[in-house]
């Protein structure tokens, strides 16, 4: 894999970085919704979900379909569902060790949440 294809796969892994919009990805998995819909389903503010979406959509994750005054999002590529089924069989053969890394696991992005 050459430098630009691996830069365009690591801007990938970062779009996917947040917990959020993982939780997003998800439910679009499961089909279309609107940013109400998202809401009240991640219980997180409407400009929360909002700029999740916007980092989705500018990534190409997301797509947009506008409808009257209301826009469904729905996921850009199928291919995305695969990514993330492939992500949990990974992380489910390799246990706690991502959760436990001291660079990017759990407790070190709770660390740095209260820090900021």
């Amino acid at each position: 894999m050459a430098i630009n294809q691996l830069d365009a796969a690591a801007a990938l892994f970062h779009g996917l970085s947040d917990g959020t919009r993982l939780a997003i990805v998800r439910l679009l998995a499961e089909g279309e919704a609107r940013v109400t819909d998202l809401v009240g389903q991640l219980g997180l503010a409407q400009s929360t979900v909002s700029a999740h979406v916007a980092c989705l959509r500018d990534c190409g994750l997301v797509d947009g379909r506008p409808q009257g005054r209301q826009v469904f999002y729905s996921l850009a590529r199928p291919e995305l569902i695969e990514l993330l089924t492939a992500a949990e069989t990974l992380l489910a053969a390799t246990g706690n060790a991502v959760a436990l890394c001291p660079n990017y696991g759990t407790q070190t992005l709770h660390d740095e949440a209260r820090h900021v």
